[in-house]
């Protein structure tokens, strides 16, 4: 068995700091689109008629709120699963009325333990009484579980009149790499989650209203917006677009974060001493992706992302770097036998970039796809990621069926804002906004603004930047979508 035995809590690094890869809304003013009402009985018919295919368990509750404005009371969500994903001053939308069902599909792993299952693949999916005829499906950022996107997504879109549904994809937590028998494949589980989950969301709905979704849309952030990007590229039929917020970029050839993080696991300790080694250090840490203007935020990413990120996807992808040992050794010196400091892509054998392989993006997109990304993204820096990919795109001949939006003054983080006010902007808004614009790229044919740098607002009011955004190049703040 490759995965040597290890304890750690997953949920003590969900709750006791942000998930790597994973961190990540506006005030409503818009009415749901076209809402219309639920199926013949009113409010939560057909509640015990409904069977989520495929599911080895579900549980069905009919609930006055399905945002988190009731869900935290009535214990349908779990903060700590979204805690650390959106900026405080994020409006709340309430008045959404309907069915939620809770599950799970068949799977050996057991490290989600929400409702006492202790159970992975587990799922949920709302539909809301006022329904506008749309599902939306998120995929659930970092090693998260399934209620991850509650605040940051859910809330909005269910206010909207969406549907909506997301699955944990199938592991979760720190040790999300014991899963799978060989490298690659627990990172791979989570793609078919979401497909899976996407069918079995489809048909559901259809029981409930009488009639399928008249339009699918996937979403995600971090890791979710990297399985946005791999949904668009295999399986467009169930999709009819996307919108991928910094997603995570894998390619059997690079850039990963395999390559960048250990180059900025060996400079930032040396720029963070100072002395006549900082200057040439700081160099190297802008070598690596990480852009000028970002130093603030290194500290901060140092203590809780970047060795903690490196090893467990490397223990996942390339578990025999450091032999028996699981996940490396934690902020190991340079030298040390088996750290992750050291650690070069480039020199390890075929075997690592066959794993890569199984989870690699192609650019080859099949459905338009919204990308927005911050220029200060400190996690996954953008010109290693989402420039990249960009051109990924446009190299496959889909440049028509995708935009791109570099947001000055994002970072990975939206919660970051609030200990940043003065120097970064939030994303939530920026992404309601691109949906608001696939929308009516899908609905109307209407073309989304190009794609570009937004500049960071001239309001710099917390609550204007936590729920405005416009995508118009050269624009930061504009009318609420």
């Amino acid at each position: 068995m490759r995965r040597p035995t290890f304890r750690s809590s997953p949920r003590l690094w969900r709750r006791g700091a942000p998930a790597a890869l994973a961190l990540a809304a506006l005030t409503l003013t818009t009415a749901p689109a076209t809402a219309t009402p639920s199926a013949p009985g009113g409010h939560c018919a057909r509640l015990s008629h409904l069977r989520v295919p495929g599911a080895a368990h579900q549980q069905a509750a009919c609930l006055d709120e399905l945002t988190t404005a009731g869900t935290v009371a009535s214990g349908h969500t779990d903060p700590a699963d979204w805690a650390g994903l959106t900026p405080k001053d994020l409006a709340v939308p309430s008045g959404v009325p309907g069915i939620q069902i809770d599950g799970y599909f068949p799977d050996a792993s057991t490290t989600n333990t929400n409702h006492g299952w202790k159970h992975d693949a587990q799922f949920v999916i709302r539909m809301p009484d006022r329904w506008n005829g749309g599902l939306v499906i998120a995929g659930t950022p970092g090693n998260r579980e399934q209620y991850a996107n509650d605040r940051a997504i859910a809330d909005w879109v269910l206010a909207r009149g969406y549907a909506y549904a997301a699955t944990d994809k199938g592991n979760t937590g720190l040790a999300f790499h014991r899963d799978g028998a060989a490298p690659g494949d627990a990172i791979a589980e989570w793609n078919d989650r979401v497909t899976q989950l996407t069918r079995a969301a489809r048909a559901t709905i259809a029981q409930r209203y009488h009639r399928p979704p008249t339009r699918t849309l996937v979403t995600g952030i971090s890791n979710g917006g990297y399985l946005v990007r791999w949904q668009l590229e295999n399986h467009p039929e169930l999709y009819d677009g996307g919108v991928d917020w910094e997603g995570t970029l894998w390619r059997a050839d690079g850039p990963t974060l395999l390559d960048f993080l250990p180059r900025t696991l060996r400079a930032y300790p040396v720029y963070a001493t100072g002395g006549e080694g900082a200057a040439r250090a700081r160099d190297e840490m802008h070598a690596a992706g990480f852009p000028a203007e970002s130093e603030f935020l290194w500290p901060y990413h140092h203590k809780v992302y970047w060795d903690l990120t490196q090893r467990i996807y490397r223990e996942e992808l390339d578990p025999g770097y450091d032999g028996a040992a699981e996940a490396g050794t934690p902020y190991c010196a340079t030298g040390t036998p088996g750290c992750d400091t050291d650690y070069d892509y480039a020199a390890r054998p075929d075997e690592v970039r066959r794993a890569v392989e199984k989870i690699a993006l192609t650019g080859r997109i099949g459905k338009p796809l919204m990308t927005l990304h911050g220029t200060l993204d400190a996690l996954l820096p953008i010109s290693r990621d989402s420039d990249v990919y960009a051109r990924m795109v446009r190299e496959a001949g889909r440049g028509m069926l995708h935009r791109y939006y570099r947001i000055e003054g994002g970072t990975h983080a939206d919660s970051l804002v609030d200990a940043f006010p003065d120097r970064l902007r939030p994303l939530a808004p920026c992404h309601r906004t691109a949906f608001t614009a696939l929308e009516g790229w899908l609905a109307e044919g209407s073309r989304p603004p190009a794609s570009g740098t937004v500049a960071l607002p001239v309001d710099r009011d917390p609550v204007a930047l936590a729920n405005t955004c416009s995508l118009d190049a050269g624009k930061g703040a504009g009318s609420r979508s």
